[in-house]
C-alpha cells in the first residue's frame, strides 16, 4: 500500500512538473515572441543601438534561442534589468530567460531558485582607474572611493578583496552601467570595479580610453552564462542546448556562411545531428528538426559572436583567452550531439 502511494505521488510529482516545464517553451511559442532579459546597456553585451535595435554578445544569445524555437531571430523583445531587477523579472515571468552578465553562484542557483544552462563567457572582476591617479596595483587602493553596481557579487567580492588585503575604501553605490560610467567620469570615484569585460566594454566608449588602465589584479571567478527558472525542464534544455549549439558548431567548423551547404553536404555524422539532416534531436525538444541550424544562422557559431561583438578587432579588444575552444587551450567545451 504504501508502495502504490509513494508510486502515485511520484507520479503526481511528475506531472506537475512536466506541466511547469513544457510552461515556457509553449508560452514563447503561443506568443510568436522570446522575452529576454538583458542588461540596461553595455556595449558590446547587449545595447540598443540609435534605431532602438538591440546588438551585442549577450543579445546574440537571445536571437539564437528565438531562432531555434520560433525561426525568427528577430521575435525579441529585450527587456532591459538592472543588478536588483533582473531576478525578480525572471522569477515573477516576465522574462523567459536572463542573458545579462550574470555570474553562476551557488546561492543564486539553489537559493534564488534559477537554473544556469552553460557559460558563454569566463571572467573576473577587475579595476578600472584614471592613469593620472599614479596607481599600479589594486592593493594601492587604500582609502580610495570605489564605484559599484548594487545586488551583485562584485559587491560581495570587493569587500572580500580589500578586508583580505587589510585596506579601506569608500563605496559610491550605483544602480547601472550607465551611472558608474558617469559617476566614474565625473571623478565621483577613484575606482570602476566589475567584470573585467564589462570594464574593457565601457573604457571603449570613453572619449579619450587611454586614459584609463585596467589593473592587472583578477580578484574572483565570474563564469557568465543565461539562466531560467528551477522547474522549467524543457525549457531550459532548449536554451541550454542553443547554447552548445553555438559552442559545437564553432569547434566543428559551421559557419553562418556555410551551414546550408554543411547541412546538405556533410559527412561528418555529428554535424549532420547538429544540423537536423540525421537523428532527431529537435524532435527530442519539441522543436524542428533544423532549430540549431537556423541559431547558428540567426548571428553565427560562437566564435564568430565574440569576434563580432567584442573580439580583438572591436574596440572592446578582447582576447578569446579562457573562451577559447577547448581545443585551443580555453574551457569552451560542450557536450557531444548524440
Amino acid at each position: 500500500m504504501k508502495k502504490s502511494v509513494f508510486l502515485g505521488a511520484l507520479t503526481f510529482a511528475g506531472l506537475a512538473a512536466g506541466a511547469a516545464a513544457a510552461g515556457t517553451l509553449e508560452d514563447v511559442q503561443a506568443r510568436g515572441k522570446l522575452n529576454c532579459g538583458v542588461t540596461t546597456g553595455l556595449v558590446g553585451f547587449a545595447a540598443p543601438d540609435a534605431n532602438g535595435e538591440w546588438n551585442g554578445f549577450d543579445v546574440a544569445v537571445c536571437r539564437a534561442v528565438a531562432a531555434a524555437v520560433l525561426g525568427d531571430p528577430t521575435a525579441v523583445e529585450f527587456i532591459p534589468t538592472t543588478g536588483k531587477t533582473r531576478f525578480t523579472a525572471l522569477a515573477s515571468g516576465e522574462i523567459d530567460m536572463l542573458a545579462r552578465n550574470t555570474t553562476w553562484t551557488f546561492s543564486r542557483d539553489v537559493d534564488l531558485k534559477f537554473d544556469f544552462v552553460g557559460v558563454n563567457y569566463y571572467d573576473g572582476q577587475g579595476f578600472m582607474v584614471p592613469k593620472a591617479l599614479g596607481v599600479s596595483s589594486a592593493k594601492d587602493l587604500d582609502g580610495a572611493t570605489v564605484c559599484i553596481q548594487t545586488g551583485t557579487t562584485t559587491e560581495l567580492n570587493l569587500a572580500d578583496f580589500f578586508r583580505a588585503n587589510n585596506i579601506n575604501y569608500e563605496p559610491v553605490p550605483i544602480e547601472t552601467n550607465a551611472e558608474a560610467q558617469q559617476q566614474y567620469l565625473a571623478g565621483a570615484c577613484d575606482v570602476y570595479t566589475t567584470d573585467a569585460s564589462g570594464l574593457a566594454a565601457t573604457r571603449a566608449t570613453f572619449e579619450n580610453p587611454d586614459e584609463h588602465t585596467l589593473l592587472p589584479e583578477i580578484v574572483s571567478k565570474e563564469p557568465l552564462g543565461p539562466l531560467v527558472r528551477h522547474g522549467d525542464n524543457e525549457w531550459g534544455d532548449v536554451v541550454r542546448w542553443t547554447l552548445n549549439a553555438l559552442i559545437t558548431a564553432e569547434e566543428l567548423g559551421v559557419t553562418s556562411a556555410n551551414v546550408g551547404d554543411m547541412a546538405s553536404n556533410t559527412t561528418n555524422p555529428e554535424v549532420a545531428r547538429l544540423l537536423g539532416t540525421e537523428g532527431n534531436l529537435g524532435e527530442m525538444m519539441g522543436l524542428e528538426a533544423d532549430w540549431a541550424k537556423k541559431a547558428i544562422m540567426s548571428e553565427g557559431n560562437y566564435g564568430e559572436i565574440f569576434a563580432k561583438n567584442i573580439g580583438e578587432e572591436t574596440p572592446i579588444g578582447l582576447a578569446r583567452g579562457l573562451n577559447a575552444q577547448w581545443t585551443d587551450g580555453g574551457l569552451l567545451y560542450s557536450p557531444p550531439f548524440r
